[in-house]
């Protein structure tokens, strides 16, 4: 299902996440810290990061799904390492630990514009059929 992780939703947009590579085993996306998405303290707000974090997350079950299932984050885990300011790119992969039948497992690094580590991700993605949607 790779064309439809694709599409992006409505929130994505409104962030302004850029995804820049879509696959089974992978996606890359970027998103501009602009005033809007920062802290008081100038930097993006670490719900703006956890947003691009599940929003990754969600795509890339998506691009693993089989026809008529959906997804839906069931669990998520952040750690933040610093803090990237107003104008540098946020810079996300993320990459499967696990996919089951019911679940998926994965794990989000986003980088500041130097390549530092930023925060790190861990998200499980539960897996619904026609029945359970």
């Amino acid at each position: 299902m790779i064309e439809d992780a694709k599409k992006q939703p409505p929130y994505s947009q409104f962030l302004g996440i850029k995804i820049t590579h879509v696959s089974a085993e992978r996606l890359e996306a970027e998103l501009l810290v602009t005033e809007q998405l920062t802290n008081r303290n100038g930097v993006l707000h670490g719900g703006a990061l956890m947003s691009l974090a599940d929003n990754l997350g969600g795509t890339a079950a998506t691009a693993n799904l089989r026809a008529g299932e959906a997804t839906s984050t069931i669990e998520s885990k952040t750690n933040f390492f610093a803090a990237i300011p107003v104008g540098e790119v946020a810079r996300a992969e993320c990459t499967p630990l696990h996919r089951g039948r019911t679940t998926m497992v994965w794990q989000t690094r986003v980088t500041c514009a130097d390549g530092r580590l930023a925060a790190l991700v861990t998200q499980t993605q539960l897996v619904l059929n026609a029945q359970n949607k």
